[in-house]
């Protein structure tokens, strides 16, 4: 899982991402409205926690922006804006949740976890994915087939999660970097590349009939039925 936390308290925003980090998954972190728009425009998180008041953009145009644009990723709006009629606009304007600040650590993390979508390819566990004749435990780092099993470094089995959310559907270069690497990694498309061909590799030494394939001009896409 990857979140954007749109905050622009950075002592309150260092806070928050060092417990969602600690509890559901990676996070990048942006303290503007403007800043965010580069952010949203990767379309690579599962979920969105978002200030109402911000420098520049405020939170609820750029909320607006978002779903007038075709976003549906979860949005939570987390604001010190408590009035009933606040919340009405928010929730109005598409927000998914609405949290008022201050709040308990333990709360956002139960609201995090309750917006975010459930890929159909993620099991009970979040951290078990299973896919065609493939099965991958995230957090042992093994990837199991019909042949046996192997273990996977770290960035490959970010990336092949990330695959088999989206299995059968192409995924940008531009999509893997920002959810593997994140959005403000240098990363070299040959990097990319070295990592499906080991995971390519991965797949034929435990007889996977599962295969990446290349779309040109695209990025690569995950097959369950080659």
């Amino acid at each position: 899982m990857r979140y954007l936390l749109i905050e622009d308290d950075r002592e309150l925003a260092d806070s928050m991402c060092f417990q969602i980090e600690k509890e559901c998954g990676a996070v990048d972190v942006c303290c503007s409205g403007a800043d965010a728009e580069y952010y949203l425009a990767q379309n690579i998180y599962d979920a969105i926690l978002l200030d109402r008041m911000l420098p520049g953009v405020d939170g609820l145009t750029l909320l607006k922006k978002l779903r007038a644009g075709g976003c549906k990723t979860p949005v939570i709006f987390v604001t010190a804006m408590d009035a009933v009629g606040d919340r009405v606009t928010g929730l109005d304007a598409g927000a998914d949740d609405y949290l008022v600040k201050p709040f308990s650590m333990p709360e956002l993390l139960a609201r995090l976890r309750a917006v975010s979508r459930r890929p159909p390819n993620l099991a009970a566990d979040e951290t078990l994915f299973a896919c065609g004749d493939l099965a991958l435990d995230s957090l042992s780092l093994i990837l199991k087939g019909p042949d046996g099993e192997v273990t996977l470094s770290k960035t490959e089995t970010q990336l092949l999660a990330y695959l088999m959310e989206k299995a059968n559907k192409a995924i940008t270069r531009a999509q893997i970097f920002g959810r593997v690497w994140g959005p403000d990694t240098l990363v070299e498309n040959g990097n990319l590349d070295n990592y499906i061909h080991f995971l390519r590799r991965r797949l034929k030494a435990i007889g996977s009939c599962t295969g990446i394939k290349t779309v040109y001009g695209v990025g690569y896409r995950l097959e369950t039925n080659s």
